[in-house]
């Protein structure tokens, strides 16, 4: 066994709506799997926040050829931002209420078969990005978009129904902001900064997005009336809300969002508060090897 490919399995035991069995069958079905096609497997449940990076940073640094990540959105940003810029792989198996990056790469929402994906793929890279400090590898984000991953983040129940009556119910009572981006005033419903297409759950928010050219699509949705919404929202799911008058975008290295007062965000889904009003983004082109 010291000379097989090592390979590790980050699991969050609290992604998605999975049971804590179901997690311990899928954590031994990936260790068989692993060792019949003569790995060296590991495979390790997270215990907190920030943990699946501190597993994964100290597997790039013990040479691991291969690190899954067996969660959701946030769990797989945990893990990558340690890969980015090394030679280790990362291998998707989506557990997550979305699944955006897992989605816009076409990696099986089927565990095991996500676990056979990243165990037999060849590594492919791609684009990777920063808000401030904060890494994203799907869409980052703020103003409606944002409000919905707060919101979300205080439901006691994950799950695609939940992320719904959330939405609903921030639609609501969610009003638009004043941004300045790059200089200029604006005032939008939401303002994405995408490197893969979607948000997940098939919500394309920048559907002409490739996340290995380097850049970033900039998205900006404009207020519209409430009576759109309907129409907007079909476009989101049809992948062609590019074509909306209230939809405008581009694509772009870096961009510099400033606001009045804290700044809601989120990075692949996860909430968070800029305390300074301001937002730096920037792509970092080849940075991430990923199993496809």
């Amino acid at each position: 066994m010291a000379n097989l490919p090592a390979v590790l399995a980050i699991i969050n035991p609290l992604s998605g709506t999975a049971s804590a069995e179901q997690k311990a069958v899928l954590k031994n079905a990936f260790l068989r799997r692993a060792e019949a096609m003569h790995y060296e497997p590991e495979a390790v449940f997270t215990e907190a926040p920030a943990h699946a990076t501190e597993l994964a940073t100290e597997a790039v640094r013990r040479g691991v050829s291969r690190v899954l990540a067996i969660g959701g959105d946030g769990t797989i940003n945990e893990t990558a931002q340690a890969l980015r810029r090394s030679a280790t792989a990362l291998g998707i198996v989506p557990l997550g209420s979305g699944n955006g990056l897992a989605r816009h790469l076409g990696i099986p929402l089927n565990p095991m078969k996500a676990i056979e994906r990243a165990l037999g793929g060849h590594p492919v890279v791609i684009d990777s990005a920063e808000i401030n400090e904060h890494p994203f590898f799907c869409t980052a984000g703020m103003g409606f978009e944002a409000y919905v991953a707060h919101e979300f983040a205080k439901q006691p129940v994950r799950g695609l129904a939940t992320y719904v009556r959330t939405t609903f119910q921030a639609f609501l009572t969610y009003k638009p902001g004043q941004y300045v981006i790059d200089g200029q005033e604006k005032q939008l419903f939401s303002l994405t900064f995408a490197n893969a297409g979607q948000f997940g759950n098939n919500a394309w928010m920048a559907p002409k997005a490739n996340i290995a050219d380097g850049r970033l699509e900039q998205c900006e949705l404009r207020p519209f009336p409430a009576q759109m919404a309907g129409m907007l929202a079909w476009r989101l799911f049809n992948k062609s809300l590019d074509q909306s008058t209230y939809w405008q975008g581009k694509s772009i290295t870096r961009a510099t969002v400033q606001v009045d007062g804290p700044l809601l965000i989120h990075a692949d889904g996860e909430p968070l508060v800029l305390t300074n009003g301001r937002a730096d983004i920037r792509i970092l082109p080849e940075s991430l090897l990923v199993l496809l």
